[in-house]
């Protein structure tokens, strides 16, 4: 199994969403984060008054996957989320070791 985890702009969460429905991908966890990469932020006017916004809000996209499968959701993602612009995000690759479904006890493939 492979967790997938992706950094994406927060309009692009409905139509990564819908594609990830679309291959068969049945459950994702969605966290609000910020952060920065290559965009160092940006300056806004509040009041007149000038100041830099360092950390970007992004969301964060987990999926748990089996291996073959893995590499098929994150070109899904890369698809979706992309816009060409600076700041369009990251994907990131890891294996899980195990999975276990709290509330039946199944464990690797059953359990995601």
């Amino acid at each position: 199994m492979k967790k997938i985890e992706a950094i994406i702009k927060p309009f692009k969460l409905d139509d990564v969403k819908e594609a990830l429905n679309k291959i068969g991908i049945q459950g994702m966890t969605i966290t609000e984060v910020k952060g920065y990469g290559r965009q160092k932020g940006h300056q806004e006017l509040y009041r007149g008054a000038e100041y830099v916004v360092d950390f970007i809000p992004k969301i964060k996209i987990e999926i748990v996957a089996e291996d073959d499968m893995a590499q098929k959701v994150a070109e899904t993602i890369c698809s979706e989320a992309s816009s060409g612009k600076l700041g369009d995000g990251k994907i990131f690759i890891m294996p899980v070791e195990e999975a276990v479904r709290i509330r039946t006890g199944e464990k690797g493939k059953d359990a995601i």
